[in-house]
């Protein structure tokens, strides 16, 4: 009797043992990654995290959210609305955009400008249409651009100077959006994680690999098409948000001139600087986004004085020299992170800043 009692316990024994080893390895084993992929705001979005299940809906629902609040070319959107002038009030996602904007226009002394959008269609349409807009359209459409014309009243409601002036995020929106979708995935319990729209990007903690996320950096090699991926730089990051902004994917020729995407707010005209590409890292990808197209428009030199005052920007320019070769400058924080890597490139040709050298 006691021989079966004692051949039971061992046989419960057992299974209890395989039992409790199964539920271990189970809870030992790496949550997965996953990547969800789609389209938005006209771009490529691609998204890995590690969590159990796909969040994809819950992605493209925060995506919606942004589109629906923020882009002029959403019919229906919270901006539109306000650009034809109803009276609306504005909701959080609008209000966090609106007032950072601000804050950057001030900072950057108009170089970034979310009043731009009169400026930005009239050399849009006229490049499709063949004809520039004439020293005497500029000016008068140069009226209706500066940030201190437009508010919040005290029921959050966008007030204008004058009824003609018109909002475009498209410089922050995207870079606003990789900050949402971050939020949300955090929201759920997301550690490790890359956002990345369009090459807006924010990353946090390590990859599937287990290693830093390796963030590449464009060659600005003449592509209006896209379709060159060559790389000038690779940071690998434990954390952070990174935006480019570039011309050497959008211009225009006429006459034999090359004319840049991106129109300078303070002047009414196309930019000209030798700046092909502006690389920032910033705490958020809407504060990265903004300031590198604001350092498009200043160009070199002013650019490199706003960065000195600003040592928690870690900025990449690409630039163009008068002999047709490619520079490079890195702030001191980039150099940090890209350092071995500028030798490298020196060595191929490049040609750093006296300043920069490594």
């Amino acid at each position: 009797m006691n021989n079966h009692r004692n051949r039971r316990n061992l046989i419960l024994f057992g299974i209890l043992f395989l039992i409790s080893a199964f539920i271990i390895r189970r809870h030992n084993q790496p949550v997965a990654f996953q990547t969800d992929r789609g389209l938005i705001f006209g771009t490529i979005y691609q998204i890995t995290y590690q969590h159990p299940t796909s969040l994809k809906s819950e992605i493209e629902a925060t995506l919606k959210a942004v589109d629906n609040s923020l882009s002029p070319f959403n019919k229906q959107s919270l901006i539109t609305h306000i650009n034809n002038n109803a009276s609306m009030q504005t909701d959080s996602l609008f209000r966090a955009v609106f007032l950072r904007s601000l804050e950057i226009s001030e900072e950057t002394n108009g170089a970034f400008d979310i009043t731009v959008a009169p400026l930005v269609n009239a050399w849009g349409f006229g490049f499709k249409k063949g004809h520039f807009p004439d020293s005497m359209q500029v000016d008068s459409l140069r009226q209706l651009v500066g940030y201190w014309k437009v508010r919040l009243d005290a029921e959050n409601k966008v007030v204008k100077h004058d009824p003609r002036i018109m909002l475009n995020c498209s410089a922050v929106a995207k870079g606003f959006a990789v900050d949402e979708v971050a939020r949300m995935l955090q929201s759920h319990g997301v550690n490790n994680l890359m956002v990345d729209i369009g090459g807006e990007v924010v990353i946090k903690g390590v990859n599937p690999q287990q290693r830093p996320w390796r963030i590449g950096i464009n060659k600005p090699v003449d592509d209006s098409l896209s379709t060159n991926q060559e790389l000038q730089a690779i940071l690998e990051l434990n954390e952070g948000a990174l935006a480019t902004s570039g011309n050497y994917r959008n211009y225009y020729y006429r006459d034999g001139k090359k004319y840049a995407h991106t129109v300078d707010p303070r002047t009414g005209y196309p930019v000209q600087h030798a700046i092909l590409s502006s690389t920032v890292l910033a705490a958020d990808c809407m504060s990265a986004d903004a300031y590198a197209t604001a350092f498009m428009v200043m160009g070199l030199e002013e650019a490199e004085r706003f960065v000195a005052i600003h040592p928690e920007l870690a900025v990449y320019f690409i630039y163009s020299q008068p002999d047709g070769s490619y520079g490079i400058y890195a702030s001191e924080r980039m150099q940090q992170l890209v350092g071995s890597q500028l030798a490298t490139q020196t060595e191929n040709g490049l040609q750093p800043l006296n300043d920069m050298q490594p």
